[in-house]
């Protein structure tokens, strides 16, 4: 059964997608659950493995599915079909993919929280010093993290593998693949030098948002559904001409609600991306902007000890009073109107284009 789209329907419900998604990761998880059960044999063994993965399990279930959707609608844009059971595990290998880089963002963030939920490491850090476990919390609740991390990216490629596609189109989305993680490894590399550095620059925090989040998070998944799809290097262009530009105004977005936003959309502490100091675009035009007294307190708030309540409102204060926010507005205006022009000119059938243009409404929407 497949849902028409509505204007009270959010973008990722149209033909039941995310009810879709949602069914074939469970779906996958309890076959992997059943597999491990055969290579474990100690009841106390299976237990604790079992809880790890339901972790897992907690995890997956609160993502947006937004990768998955702008794979599904590259798939369709492409010719195919909307009752292809195919792509919708593809699609749902993404989730898999997602929560690798998710996990060890956390790890490399030091974030407590992800989704409104205490991140992975952080949970399981959590679990450690309640049983009192031997050894370091920390430690162990890392560990578990990175190894949960990592078998998320072996599940990609073996739920993909699976998905019902035809082998052969698997095959050609390989160096894709490959390139995208590529493009996602870069990304966070640059993102975890650039917070290392003394000084923030709005050319090379933009740099990092091109690879971390427009070409991971819209490009790539577009492409791998058109590339599933047989889609011409025409579309797969005209793709990027859209995902781009809305791809930037994505992360320009989720830079303001990391800096304003209300914890109970973001998942979020209040002004969480200030608290801990994380080398935006927003802050990086605050600090260009700045006159001498502004930098300075910037420069003061950004390297010094932990920020406390009084202290953050000062620096929202500041992107406020130097117009970095007013900017980084007119910035997403500016690139989610570069994306209706391009997808105006797609060649996709209308019900497609109508769907992409409200995933450009539900990606930028303000909501703060």
């Amino acid at each position: 059964m497949t849902v028409a789209y509505s204007p009270t329907t959010h973008p990722i419900d149209v033909d039941d997608l995310r009810d879709r998604v949602d069914t074939a990761l469970m779906r996958f998880l309890d076959e992997q659950e059943g597999r491990f059960d055969d290579l474990i044999t100690d009841p106390g063994s299976r237990a604790q493995w079992r809880g790890a993965t339901a972790s897992l399990r907690g995890f997956l279930a609160g993502g947006k599915r937004i990768r998955p959707a702008f794979c599904y609608w590259g798939w369709r844009g492409a010719g195919g079909a909307a009752d292809d059971e195919g792509i919708v595990g593809a699609a749902a290998a993404l989730e898999l993919l997602h929560s690798f880089a998710l996990v060890h963002d956390d790890i490399i963030d030091a974030s407590d929280t992800r989704r409104g939920a205490p991140s992975l490491h952080r949970h399981h850090a959590d679990l450690h010093r309640r049983s009192g476990g031997r050894g370091s919390s920390e430690l162990f609740g890392t560990s578990i993290a990175l190894l949960l991390g990592d078998l998320c990216l072996a599940w990609f490629h073996d739920l993909l593998a699976t998905s019902g596609l035809p082998a052969e189109r698997v095959r050609e989305a390989r160096p894709l693949l490959a390139h995208s993680l590529n493009e996602l490894v870069l990304g966070q590399y640059l993102d975890v030098a650039e917070q290392a550095g003394s000084e923030h620059s709005v050319h090379r925090a933009r740099t990092v948002i091109h690879y971390k989040t427009a070409k991971y998070t819209i490009e790539r998944p577009l492409h791998l559904g058109g590339v599933l799809a047989g889609a011409p290097a025409e579309l797969l262009d005209a793709y990027t001409a859209y995902a781009l530009p809305l791809g930037e105004a994505f992360q320009l977005r989720d830079d303001v609600l990391g800096a304003f936003g209300d914890p109970a959309v973001t998942g979020k502490p209040v002004a969480d991306d200030l608290r801990t100091r994380k080398a935006t675009v927003l802050v990086a035009t605050a600090r260009e902007r700045a006159n001498a007294a502004q930098a300075a307190e910037i420069d003061r708030l950004f390297t010094g000890p932990d920020l406390d309540d009084e202290q953050t409102a000062r620096l929202q204060s500041l992107i406020t009073d130097t117009g970095a926010l007013a900017e980084s507005e007119r910035l997403i205006d500016r690139h989610v109107d570069a994306a209706w022009r391009a997808l105006h000119d797609m060649p996709v059938p209308d019900d497609v284009r109508e769907v992409l243009g409200t995933l450009i409404v539900a990606a930028t929407a303000r909501a703060h």
